[in-house]
């Protein structure tokens, strides 16, 4: 279990042979497809995993911080609002518990130790996934589903895109790199492991908050829409 779950950090040439065949891995994703196959939502998630897990992305994020930034933004922003909609039903409870739980499960395994442990153990690496992942669907399901105010939805959309954002300006700003696993590796790339970590926080600050911005936007025309209506009354 002590090894990089996605194989070794490949160099360029090798990249595009990198694909994850892990039997596991195929079997999960093809239950996943079956659970959901009504849903062209939850469908859509399963392709977002596939390019996260399957696709030479995997293995890249096992060289690159930046790779892995867009692996885990994939998860969060990508595959987890899918399976939100795929989900469907009513949301229980109010959004700020989601929002908590997923933000501090973002930070937490951002940290230096905890990554790089997750980076090293396989046990560890799928811990990684799962919460993130699972965090991530509980975020977008309560905001998705809830019976709330198309407000209130909104504040907590923007929160979590900023404290993802703040998250990412940490990581660009920090004067050193931080992370011990991809201290090699991004020479091969053609980058120092500190411009590589500065990449990734760009990529968390500003790419990654497409998904909550277009949310934003359906949510803020909701709250517009009833506004007007109470109005015409």
């Amino acid at each position: 279990m002590d090894r990089t779950y996605c194989g070794p950090p490949p160099l360029p040439a090798e990249l595009w042979t990198s694909w994850n065949l892990d039997p596991f891995l195929l079997i999960a994703l093809a239950v996943l497809t079956i659970a959901v196959r009504r849903e062209p939502a939850g469908l859509a998630a399963v392709a977002v995993l596939i390019v996260a897990f399957v696709s030479p992305l995997c293995a890249l994020s096992a060289a690159l911080f930046s790779a892995r930034v867009v692996h885990h933004v994939l998860l969060v922003a990508g595959a987890a609002p899918l399976l939100a909609v795929a989900l469907g039903g009513r949301a229980r409870g109010g959004i700020a518990m989601p929002f908590a739980v997923s933000a501090l499960i973002l930070w937490a395994w951002h940290a230096p130790a905890a990554y790089d442990l997750a980076l090293s153990n396989v046990a560890v690496y799928w811990l990684m996934q799962i919460t993130l992942l699972g965090s991530a669907v509980w975020f977008w399901h309560s905001v998705i589903a809830a019976d709330g105010a198309p407000v209130e939805r909104l504040v907590f959309v923007i929160a979590s895109f900023a404290q993802m954002g703040m998250l990412g300006a940490v990581l660009t700003f920090a004067p050193d790199a931080l992370y011990t696993a991809h201290a090699v590796a991004p020479f091969d790339w053609g980058l120092s492991p500190l411009r590589d970590q500065q990449l990734g926080g760009l990529i968390m600050w500003v790419p990654a908050g497409l998904p909550y911005a277009a949310t934003a936007i359906v949510l803020a025309r909701q709250s517009w829409a009833g506004l007007r209506d109470n109005r015409a009354w």
